[in-house]
């Protein structure tokens, strides 16, 4: 037998992590480890520092360079954790075996020019597998405004974009924003994000998760997942706040992230404590009774980031089969995925009245929410399944290792 072609992968985070890159990375180089012979050079997570420095995890070879763990709601803290995995990664990816084709994720955003380093030192193709736009996410929720700064990343994620044999956008409109940062049209390729509509399947709102969590007889409106600058979880509690008169509505927000203290105080300051709760990330088995728990679930991005961001919690809130609430641009690739599939509703980023409207038509029954959840549900199997999406990156592989 020919020996497997070898895939050389960076990224910051991998499973067990809860991030989303984490989780899709590992499903993905575990569903090729058998045609290739994977090696990933990963991270450190925060609470998971025990993680060993090298294993072999379903297929897949593991290595976890020694890098800070910080929280990463400062941006200082998430810098320092950004350079010393950029330059362990560095380091411990040109004393690798050659590699047949380098991969890598853009978290974070600078592991593009490492991975150009890596493969141009070994002469061999490399992908960028583009799960944001940098640094126009950070100008847009105001995170970064040092001209200076701006002008060094865009120049850095320019050149990196123009070094690589092929570029994967996880959607339409990023692929436009790809090529007008300096990707070339023909190298850029569309590959949606997926889900495992296998491990993330509908399930009864009456589960054991919402009965400890005291939300059966509750209408609960849910955002599961990372509560930092570009959620716009504000516009959903200030439209909470324009309905004290449901006493059956209940928001529910979990997880955990840069913005997380200040939706906390922004939730007293608003006086909705008995409305709101908060609950830390749970873990992935309990996922999909988690979404299950939810009569809606709540998307926002703030205007302006269309393409620059597209929420992969999206596909498992399909998966589960629950309708959406969104609040992002109608060009966004979450708008266009709700009207294709009919699965909730769109409305603008920073229109609360139309937030608060919606959520009230929802509770008081005017909206079909079965009929959307099972119409997302059609749609996940339909177009985000992931065999669909491995099939395509391999496809990819294969011509660049051609």
């Amino acid at each position: 037998m020919e020996p497997r072609p070898r895939l050389l992968v960076l990224n910051q985070y991998y499973a067990p992590g809860l991030e989303a890159t984490a989780q899709l990375l590992a499903q993905l180089c575990e569903s090729i480890a058998a045609e290739w012979e994977v090696r990933v050079i990963t991270g450190r997570i925060r609470f998971q520092e025990d993680e060993p420095d090298h294993e072999l995890r379903n297929g897949v070879e593991v290595i976890r360079v020694h890098s800070t763990a910080y929280d990463r709601a400062p941006l200082v803290r998430r810098a320092t954790n950004y350079f010393t995995y950029l330059a362990s990664a560095l380091r411990r990816a040109l004393t690798t075996p050659v590699p047949d084709v380098v991969l890598c994720m853009t978290d974070p955003p600078l592991v593009g020019n490492v991975a150009h380093l890596v493969a141009r030192r070994f002469r061999r193709p490399l992908v960028i597998v583009s799960q944001d736009v940098f640094p126009e996410i950070a100008i847009q929720v105001q995170r970064l405004e040092n001209p200076i700064a701006l002008a060094v990343l865009r120049r850095l994620i320019t050149r990196s974009l123009r070094s690589a044999d092929r570029i994967v956008a996880i959607g339409p409109v990023m692929r436009t924003r790809l090529i007008d940062k300096g990707a070339h049209p023909t190298k850029t390729v569309v590959i949606p994000n997926w889900v495992d509509v296998n491990e993330i399947a509908p399930q009864a709102k009456d589960n054991d998760w919402a009965r400890a969590h005291g939300l059966v007889d509750r209408f609960v409106v849910m955002h599961a997942g990372n509560v930092g600058h570009a959620q716009n979880l504000d516009v959903l509690l200030r439209a909470t706040a324009l309905l004290r008169d449901l006493d059956q509505l209940e928001v529910v927000i979990v997880g955990a992230g840069a913005r997380h203290a200040h939706t906390v105080e922004l939730a007293e300051r608003l006086e909705i404590n008995d409305r709101v709760r908060f609950l830390e990330y749970q873990d992935r088995e309990r996922l999909p009774k988690v979404l299950a728990a939810a009569d809606v679930h709540f998307v926002g991005l703030p205007r302006g980031l269309a393409g620059y961001i597209v929420p992969s919690r999206v596909n498992g809130i399909l998966a589960a089969g629950r309708p959406i609430l969104a609040a992002v641009d109608e060009e966004s690739e979450t708008a266009d995925v709700i009207r294709r599939a009919q699965c909730g509703t769109t409305v603008a980023p920073d229109n609360l009245p139309s937030v608060a409207a919606v959520l009230r038509d929802m509770v008081t029954g005017k909206i079909d929410l079965a009929g959307q959840g099972a119409n997302a549900r059609r749609f996940a199997e339909r177009e985000l399944s992931l065999e669909g999406a491995v099939s395509a990156y391999r496809a990819v592989l294969r011509d660049v290792r051609r």
